[in-house]
């Protein structure tokens, strides 16, 4: 297929729908939906809840979808959601964003789902192990993390199909992975003791009012994390084919395929497994537990493999993704002027990858990741809801905007999405305070950041 280039700024316009389908739902579908159910099961106590709380994670994330696509379509440019949030509040709210980004955000989440990929290989090749060290503080597990995350961002620099197809054949691999997790437990897996237990007392001793709303709520955590990175395709959008059509579509569709993927997950493991077994699986493992109640023994090993292709799937996206928001930055001259350079031939970002590439790296061997993704959680939506209150401003400020996709149900649904997301985060203030402020803290060490480097345009 023959590829394009962008004239303006030399990055080839070679994803396709497909393509970029496969980025949304490749980035969303991570170690998530195998683990977090447990903890959910934990903290809201009863199976409607449980479910509720999945439900009403879909919504709000197709919610967010349907109104990042009228953005994406009126700004199809790289970056994606730093661009947005620069041209609805300015630099400073953009530049925020990237430098929570870079910090934490994705860098902390390619070091959390790199060591996620090394701790499964372990099941397969005992020596890759957390207790297993090759230098001081070197474990094996960090060094297969470390080794992967640099071959994937090498992968990268070789072209923007070289990671679109990784992206392509993994994501089809793990939805495969989840259809037929799915679909034994539809065949094979009906446990009645389960089906009793969780579908005669749904509800449990849940009340209908503000105790149901506030475990909810709070428990919403987990799943976001789980169906977070969709917005991913938004920085790629440079390279993105007639891009006023196609990344609408793409959110669209990635989003809702895996949030019915995730939805079918939820109810099999109801399914398969009473509530209690869920709360308490072993090292949180949901879906282990759930495959082993089916193939037995052999469900461990079927179940790691599944994870390690979901990992690296989403690993893959994860840095392809992150590295053009970077170069947005650069290009603005509030990053690293390097990371602005496109490779004369293969038209990639490198310099940004390979910075990307770096911080990922420490991240894993500082182990701090894990606590600073637990830290960002308020700050990742605190940037959703800015984005989308970003459409409501430019329809204000800028009329004049060309829009050839407009946010469904305008005003009404990105209002509901800022008053749902808002009623979460003062939830996490409220229940959570630990998880919240260190998470604000690393978003204002931005501002003298930013200051900083419009002042003195820091060189690489």
């Amino acid at each position: 297929m023959a590829q394009t280039t962008e004239v303006k700024t030399g990055l080839v316009k070679g994803l396709g729908l497909f393509d970029a389908t496969t980025l949304v739902m490749g980035s969303m579908i991570g170690s998530g939906i195998f683990i977090v159910p447990a903890d959910i099961g934990r903290q809201v106590g009863a199976p409607g809840l449980l479910l509720a709380t999945w439900v009403a994670t879909a919504l709000l994330t197709m919610a967010a979808a349907l109104s990042y696509g009228e953005l994406a379509a009126a700004m199809p440019h790289a970056g994606g959601q730093y661009v947005y949030l620069r041209e609805a509040f300015g630099p400073l709210s953009g530049f925020l964003f990237g430098w929570t980004m870079f910090t934490v955000i994705q860098t902390g989440t390619i070091a959390a789902v790199a060591v996620a990929f090394a701790k499964f290989t372990g099941v397969f090749f005992p020596a890759v192990s957390a207790r297993n060290t090759v230098l001081p503080y070197l474990s094996t597990q960090q060094l297969l993390a470390i080794l992967v995350v640099v071959f994937l961002t090498a992968l990268n620099t070789r072209g923007l199909r070289a990671g679109a197809v990784v992206q392509n054949v993994f994501t089809v691999a793990k939805v495969g992975a989840l259809l037929g997790l799915i679909g034994l437990g539809l065949v094979f897996g009906r446990n009645p003791e389960a089906v009793a237990r969780n579908f005669s007392n749904l509800w449990g001793e849940a009340s209908f009012g503000w105790t149901a709303i506030r475990l909810t709520g709070v428990a919403m955590v987990g799943a976001l994390f789980a169906s977070d990175a969709w917005n991913n395709v938004t920085f790629t959008a440079g390279e993105v084919r007639n891009p006023r059509r196609n990344l609408p579509l793409a959110l669209a569709l990635g989003v809702g395929i895996v949030s019915a993927l995730y939805l079918g997950c939820n109810l099999i493991y109801l399914r398969v497994l009473p509530l209690e077994a869920i709360q308490h699986a072993s090292e949180d493992r949901v879906a282990t537990a759930v495959a082993s109640g089916i193939l037995g023994p052999v469900a461990v090993q079927v179940m790691a493999a599944a994870i390690m292709v979901s990992t690296f799937g989403c690993l893959n996206g994860l840095i392809l993704a992150g590295a053009r928001v970077y170069y947005a930055m650069a290009l603005d001259r509030l990053f690293f002027r390097r990371a602005a350079r496109l490779d004369s031939q293969r038209h990639t970002p490198v310099a940004a990858l390979v910075l990307q590439c770096i911080w990922a790296c420490a991240l894993t061997l500082s182990g701090t990741y894990s606590d600073l993704l637990d830290y960002v959680i308020f700050a990742v939506l605190l940037f959703y809801i800015l984005t989308i209150a970003g459409v409501l401003v430019l329809r204000r400020t800028r009329p004049e905007m060309e829009r050839p996709y407009r946010a469904f149900g305008y005003p009404v649904l990105p209002i509901l999405y800022i008053a749902a997301a808002g009623l979460i985060e003062i939830l996490l203030l409220l229940y959570k305070p630990s998880y919240t402020w260190p998470g604000l803290i690393i978003v204002l060490l931005g501002v003298p950041v930013y200051f900083f480097w419009r002042k003195r345009e820091v060189p690489a």
